[in-house]
């Protein structure tokens, strides 16, 4: 087991500890791999990679209730409490800093106001499309206005600020928005959480079939070598859309509610979150009992999953005062990335100069 602890200060007791399975440091460096994870209870972006020595390097920012995570090795995309970041790596191929090989310094910032933004996708054209939780839809940014939107669903009669069916989840197919998770089919203010047990669905947003339904507060769907993804999160299970019956398969258990899901190879990577003390949001679910039945404690962190076996090759446990993750994604080729925050100087004296050009 590896153990990276974060300080507030030098002389403080630490205030989160990750706790990683004995061998993921090793697995990190064999696939050339890093993670970037967020917590909107702490209001944190993570950065996990491999420090020279072998360790784990787990290196965190602040972002107000930042949720949704999209990106690669160069660019993330990052939603907040009212805002929609993009982040960019400053440096150049074989150039450090710190230690670091990627630095993601926020550079462009859009202003939406408080739209509950889910989960955050950029299709093949360049075009941002995010899930407007708040309004029931797709959106997309707008130069004057909080958001433009593209899709509602179709049993959504009207954009209003009131999250009946509470929409969430965003998956790219060719480089495409298709397919979109709610978790229940509901026309009311608030009126999801009436179904959180069994109502859940996933759609196809080019169609507007709903093609699963039964599922229980399903989020994160993707998808991954011609295959449909879902975290059938109310119920702790991992697996794939048969979309020939509209039937959820699963592929593994998790001990915890399930929201986050990146790949990479042969591997998923889940996020699990912990207990809240929210029974109007997370209590009553099949999830529960099957805790009790596995003799299991929920908890917040990651799992990594072999997608042929169903096995848990490696875990990430966060103890302290995270215990519920939001999105997860792969940064493949990245050994150890860093990025800037707002509440230190360095965002004011890291400065890099573009590729001169003629006037």
């Amino acid at each position: 087991m590896t153990t990276q602890t974060t300080d507030t200060s030098a002389a403080s007791e630490p205030w989160l500890q990750v706790l990683g399975s004995s061998h993921l440091s090793d697995w990190l460096g064999e696939q050339k791999l890093s993670l970037a994870f967020t917590t909107y209870q702490a209001g944190k972006l993570f950065l996990m990679g491999r420090r020279p020595d072998g360790g784990l390097s787990v290196f965190e920012r602040n972002f107000d209730r930042c949720m949704g995570l999209f990106g690669d090795d160069q660019t993330l995309w990052l939603s907040c409490r009212y805002q929609l970041w993009r982040l960019d790596n400053v440096l150049a191929p074989g150039e450090f800093y710190n230690g670091g090989d990627r630095l993601y310094i926020p550079r462009v910032g859009y202003t939406t106001g408080d739209l509950d933004i889910h989960d955050v996708a950029v299709e093949s054209d360049g075009r941002v499309v995010f899930v407007n939780t708040r309004f029931g839809c797709l959106a997309t940014l707008c130069d004057r206005a909080s958001f433009t939107p593209l899709w509602r669903p179709p049993f959504i009669s009207k954009l209003a600020p009131e999250d009946r069916c509470h929409l969430n989840g965003l998956a790219l197919d060719n480089g495409k928005a298709r397919y979109a998770t709610a978790v229940a089919r509901c026309d009311v203010a608030d009126g999801w959480r009436d179904r959180r047990r069994d109502g859940g669905i996933v759609v196809d947003v080019t169609t507007n079939q709903i093609v699963a339904d039964g599922l229980s507060m399903p989020h994160s769907p993707r998808v991954y070598r011609g295959q449909l993804y879902v975290l059938n999160a109310g119920t702790g299970q991992f697996g794939w859309i048969d979309l020939s019956r509209g039937k959820f398969e699963p592929i593994a258990f998790c001990p915890g509610f399930l929201r986050g899901l990146s790949f990479h190879g042969d591997y998923a990577i889940v996020g699990i979150s912990g207990p809240r003390n929210n029974q109007a949001t997370f209590g009553g679910l099949a999830l529960d009992e099957e805790l009790s039945r596995r003799g299991a404690t929920p908890r917040g962190g990651l799992m990594i999953i072999h997608l042929r076996t169903g096995d848990v090759a490696h875990w990430v446990r966060l103890e302290g005062i995270v215990s519920e993750l939001y999105d997860v994604v792969t940064l493949p080729g990245v050994n150890r990335p860093l990025v800037v925050g707002f509440k230190t100087d360095e965002i004011k004296k890291i400065l890099t100069i573009g590729t001169e050009r003629a006037l």
